[in-house]
């Protein structure tokens, strides 16, 4: 880590102080329940808080002691650095981890955070992928506009049962890499159709996709799984739920 940029982050941490923390982990916690990765009772179970202590803080009627917010954060697999601005945390990304397009170096994530995260987080890498740079910098994208201020590439593991609908083109145990910045059913080979991670309520599911009637139509590769017909929102798009187009299969490491 170069010594300006070092200290830059450190800037940016050391002028928050402890109500801006406290709020920042409320609204986290907040974002994470409304997308449904999380619930007060789920919350209450890891950190043993009663729900409504915990029902009076996400609503800022009360607040929570440094003791209560580490084992939070503790049960969140959370750190002091992922309550960071928005600006901080793509710093210490880019200062921590090299730039995929530039390095080939791809994080590999929870389907949660492919699915709602826009910037990866730090304590959110599981592990990293490390690809040739030129494939990365050759892809094409088609982003929404919401979506290019997205990191790019992510990657995620597939298990048995996620893998079963696609196999054998997708096998029990294998890693595929998402482009998010390609989120549009345009083809993006001829004659080929493109595969997504498509987002099903809580569930990252890889599928074929198109659209008709208002509706996302999601096809499986083995024909022993049945065709979804995923309804679209008032104010939804396809694009919404396409989370990436796969851009690499990696069934074997």
């Amino acid at each position: 880590m170069e010594a300006g940029s070092s200290h830059c982050l450190w800037r940016i941490f050391n002028r928050m102080n402890f109500t801006q923390m406290h709020e920042r982990l409320r609204l986290e916690l907040l974002r994470r329940i409304q997308r449904g990765t999380l619930s007060v009772s789920l919350l209450a179970r890891q950190t043993g808080f009663g729900q409504s202590h915990l029902s009076n803080f996400l609503h800022g009627r009360r607040q929570l002691s440094l003791e209560a917010m580490d084992r939070i954060l503790a049960a969140q697999q959370m750190s002091a650095a992922d309550l960071m601005p928005a600006q901080a945390r793509r710093l210490d990304l880019r200062l921590d981890l090299p730039s995929s397009e530039e390095h080939g170096t791809v994080p590999v994530v929870s389907h949660a955070t492919a699915m709602f995260e826009p910037q990866v987080r730090p304590s959110a890498v599981q592990s990293l992928l490390h690809l040739p740079a030129g494939l990365l910098r050759s892809a094409r994208s088609r982003a929404a506009h919401n979506r290019r201020a997205w990191q790019r590439f992510v990657a995620v593991a597939v298990s048995a049962e996620e893998a079963l609908p696609m196999e054998p083109l997708v096998l029990p145990g294998a890693f595929v890499l998402l482009d998010r910045h390609y989120n549009s059913l345009a083809g993006y080979r001829p004659s080929r159709p493109n595969l997504y991670a498509v987002r099903h309520e809580a569930r990252l599911k890889l599928r074929y996709a198109d659209y008709q009637l208002n509706r996302l139509v999601l096809r499986p590769h083995s024909l022993v799984f049945p065709v979804e017909l995923l309804e679209m929102e008032a104010n939804e798009a396809p694009n919404d739920l396409i989370v990436g187009r796969v851009a690499l299969i990696l069934n074997e490491l």
